[in-house]
């Protein structure tokens, strides 16, 4: 297995739409104003976070059980800023979505410029075969408030390409997850 350069990106997004909306390079600007970057990076690429937000929140006293998951521990909001509270969490929706290949695996971590904020992004991997827009977990390690910005950059998708395809992909499986085009909670 090994990292896809841009090119080998670029030759996928043609040839299967792996990434819709596809930005070719890094977008750094946007109506002269400088944004957290987004878009095809040397060895990956950087997926921005739409406007949907669910924050958790104590207040109606539900319990975290992934077994159970209670989603009124959760608040919605649609906004450009997203206000996440200290120590606390939110979930967000990629403005991209994906179709990731038989012989793909990615990884996807958070962008240098929020993780030096204390903002963690937690997503795990794009399995081969699965399609969908990612739902991004956000951590405010701080003990004070943290902004993400909506439709700017968040975290790094990285493509690792195995010389065979797997025997059984996502999609064979009929992941749980798969064709995702909102904030999906946990499932069992």
């Amino acid at each position: 297995m090994s990292i896809c350069p841009d090119s080998w990106i670029k030759k996928q997004v043609r040839e299967c739409g792996m990434i819709d909306p596809f930005e070719e390079s890094q977008v750094r600007y946007r109506n002269g104003r400088p944004v957290i970057s987004y878009g095809l990076s040397s060895f990956g690429y950087d997926i921005r976070v739409s406007n949907h937000f669910r924050i958790f929140t104590n207040v109606y006293g539900a319990v975290v059980d992934p077994k159970a998951f209670d989603p009124k521990g959760l608040v919605e909001i649609e906004s450009d800023v997203c206000l996440i509270p200290p120590n606390s969490f939110a979930l967000a929706l990629s403005v991209e979505s994906f179709r990731i290949p038989r012989n793909v695996l990615t990884i996807c971590v958070g962008k240098s410029t929020y993780a030096r904020c204390g903002i963690i992004v937690n997503v795990t991997p794009f399995e081969p075969g699965w399609q969908g827009r990612a739902v991004l977990e956000i951590s405010n390690t701080t003990p004070l408030p943290a902004k993400v910005y909506a439709g700017e950059g968040l975290a790094q998708v990285l493509f690792f390409e195995s010389d065979t395809p797997c025997e059984q992909s996502y999609a064979d499986r009929k992941g749980k997850y798969q064709d995702q085009k909102e904030i999906t909670l946990p499932k069992i």
